[in-house]
């Protein structure tokens, strides 16, 4: 595993703060009517893809993250591309996310960070999906990979339940967040689900949380069963496949953090 040092977490932890609140600002500023929420969303890109390049100078600088490891980046995040399509827009099924815990796992979060960015933005590219909604997807699947680099290192079959069982919950998460990207302005005023400037946090949420449950549950639990499925069928072989490649590219193993 890659090892996080001082300024890659402090990266880390300022690209969490900008992305929650890119996330949830509706929450707590009354928008206005005839905001469009694709307005938002290149300021949020611009500021995603330098904290991006922050997370890779730091561990280059502490020499966590080194050229074999940009090149391992490049390929996983190729193959998470590739893949991407022959499930995207189908029932739910994404064949992608699965990888995305994988590696994040294996190297670390630091490295899942960067790889949830550039294999969502290389998908993008090659699928034609650029929008106002890629830096909010990228984001979402940036925090998929590096939560996956922080969960407890158990071995053998307990880890593969526990990364299946990580898959599906974050797949869940990553849906309700992408819905609260753009439920304010999309549903419309006057609906049981609507966006309320005028009422709490807390209620909001309620509304959002009934939001997806009646639009968008089914593909968010599609997700969750396809990334459980192949993370369980995959796993075994991939993790060690990854791990024999980190142990072969000399990757620094421990998780620490220092100066």
């Amino acid at each position: 595993m890659i090892a996080i040092r001082r300024r890659s977490a402090l990266a880390l932890a300022v690209s969490g703060v900008i992305g929650l609140a890119a996330f949830t600002w509706p929450l707590f500023v009354a928008p206005s009517s005839d905001i469009a929420h694709g307005g938002d969303a290149p300021w949020t890109f611009a500021l995603l893809l330098p904290l991006v390049l922050a997370v890779v100078l730091a561990e280059l600088s502490d020499h966590g993250m080194d050229s074999k490891a940009i090149a391992m980046l490049g390929v996983l995040s190729a193959l998470g591309a590739a893949i991407r399509p022959l499930g995207a827009g189908t029932a739910g099924i994404e064949t992608i996310f699965f990888l995305m815990v994988l590696g994040g796992r294996v190297f670390g979060p630091g490295f899942g960070f960067v790889l949830g960015n550039t294999t969502l933005f290389a998908s993008a590219l090659l699928t034609g999906g650029v929008g106002p909604w890629l830096p909010y997807q990228m984001l979402g699947a940036a925090w998929v990979a590096l939560g996956a680099g922080l969960l407890p290192q158990w071995r053998g079959k307990a880890e593969i339940a526990l990364l299946a069982a990580y898959g599906v919950v974050s797949s869940l998460v990553y849906g309700f967040l992408l819905n609260l990207s753009f439920w304010p302005f999309a549903v419309g005023e006057g609906t049981s689900v609507s966006f309320d400037p005028d009422a709490s946090a807390g209620a909001n949420l309620v509304k959002l949380a009934a939001f997806t449950l009646a639009t968008s549950l089914g593909w968010d639990l599609g997700r969750a069963v396809t990334t459980a499925v192949l993370v369980a069928v995959t796993g075994p072989v991939l993790l060690r496949t990854l791990r024999r490649a980190a142990r072969k590219a000399s990757f620094t193993l421990a998780q620490t953090i220092d100066g």
